[in-house]
């Protein structure tokens, strides 16, 4: 009797050890593929996943991103992006906050302007000139920071003249 109790206990404490680690493993922020030594945190809040993936020292769009199509918060600020976000950045259709902040872009893809949820838009610090007339589209847009960028004015009129007056653009 007193073998078949040793038994039963070391077979309860294997499973509680395996969930133990299962917990901890699952809730481990995501090792980016791309460089193993940075870490890239998916949060889920109320309103869905938050992204972030920033000041990580890409070069390039974290293509994983993609696939992530509950997130309501992207953050990529404080990269080494350059070019634009690709087209695909559309299937994102619950994202509210886009952030590429502080990074090297030149150009914003039209797709975003399919983006009807995006409430704020992050472009500060990057080397934006012109701007697609598809970002009028937004109708539930609040602020579109283009801060430390030199956009073109009439792209910026035409996409005014689209977007709801309360919409914010910070220059």
């Amino acid at each position: 009797m007193k073998n078949a109790s040793i038994v039963v206990l070391i077979i309860l404490a294997s499973v509680f050890g395996t969930l133990y680690f299962t917990r901890e493993e699952a809730t481990a922020p995501i090792q980016d593929p791309i460089d193993s030594s940075a870490t890239n945190q998916v949060s889920t809040t109320t309103s869905g996943a938050k992204l972030d993936y920033a000041d990580k020292g890409y070069t390039e769009f974290p293509e994983d991103i993609l696939s992530k199509t509950d997130a309501t918060e992207l953050d990529l600020s404080g990269n080494n992006l350059t070019g634009s976000l690709p087209a695909e950045i559309k299937d994102l259709k619950k994202l509210e906050i886009l952030n590429v902040s502080d990074n090297n872009m030149t150009g914003i893809p039209a797709e975003i302007g399919q983006m009807t949820s995006l409430r704020i838009i992050n472009y500060a610090n990057n080397n934006i000139t012109g701007l697609p007339n598809e970002l009028g589209n937004l109708k539930n847009l609040e602020v579109f920071d283009l801060s430390g960028n030199n956009p073109s004015q009439q792209d910026l009129e035409g996409i005014r003249a689209k977007l709801p007056a309360s919409v914010q653009i910070i220059l």
